[in-house]
């Protein structure tokens, strides 16, 4: 897996898809050549599939929310501002594909870019391992503005919550796995899965162990209630 690709949680099956993803328009002009594909046509896949998904989210969490509550959350969640909070978490810019232009001009670090950028990458994991994944890294993206969008009711301790769901039948056995630890110890990313009874139920992807094992286990509990 590639650095980003350990950090979204998924490694591509299809390289090209991650290739296009983050091919900015100005890199694909000046590389006519080169038959480049830029990200456009998959950042407006990547927009439905960004509002689905926390569509769907929004209703089967939050049972008690009126229609226009929703409707507001949804748009403050898939506002440019949050996709390029994510594309600051994923250190995005550095992996863009941008024109000479584009590049002197600070594209990287340009919210507009960074944002479809972001988009793009969704539509890209959908077309390679379907929507059931893409949903699993939009949410787990999400994950801090969504805990801060559910306000006092949130929950913060995932690994707590997990075990209390699993401990409502008897029988249950849950333990957190540690798949790699990868990069400089200053920046090493951890992938973690949390098994149930032996069975994978969730994976994470964190700068440390515990927060790892935290993101494997709200991915873990979001399963099982889709259940």
């Amino acid at each position: 897996m590639t650095e980003l690709e350990q950090k979204l949680g998924h490694a591509f099956k299809n390289p090209k898809l991650l290739k296009t993803a983050l091919t900015h328009s100005s890199f694909a002009n000046e590389s006519k050549g080169k038959k480049e594909v830029c990200n456009e046509r998959l950042e407006f896949l990547g927009d439905s599939i960004l509002g689905f998904t926390v569509a769907k989210y929004l209703y089967k969490n939050r049972p008690d929310m009126p229609e226009g509550k929703m409707t507001k959350l949804r748009a403050e969640l898939v506002c440019e501002q949050s996709l390029v909070q994510i594309a600051d978490k994923l250190e995005l810019g550095t992996h863009l594909f941008l024109g000479k232009g584009e590049e002197l001009g600070g594209g990287r670090e340009r919210p507009s870019i960074l944002a479809d950028a972001v988009e793009a990458l969704f539509a890209a994991i959908f077309l390679d391992s379907g929507i059931r994944k893409a949903e699993q890294v939009v949410l787990s993206l999400l994950d801090e503005n969504l805990t801060l969008e559910q306000g006092g009711g949130a929950i913060q301790d995932y690994k707590t919550a997990l075990q209390e769901l699993v401990q409502r039948k008897s029988g249950q056995s849950l333990s957190y796995h540690l798949l790699s630890a990868i990069g400089p110890d200053h920046q090493k990313v951890f992938e973690v899965e949390v098994q149930l009874n032996g069975t994978s139920v969730g994976t994470g992807s964190g700068k440390s162990k515990k927060e790892a094992e935290q993101i494997a286990a709200s991915m873990a509990i979001r399963q099982m209630r889709e259940r």
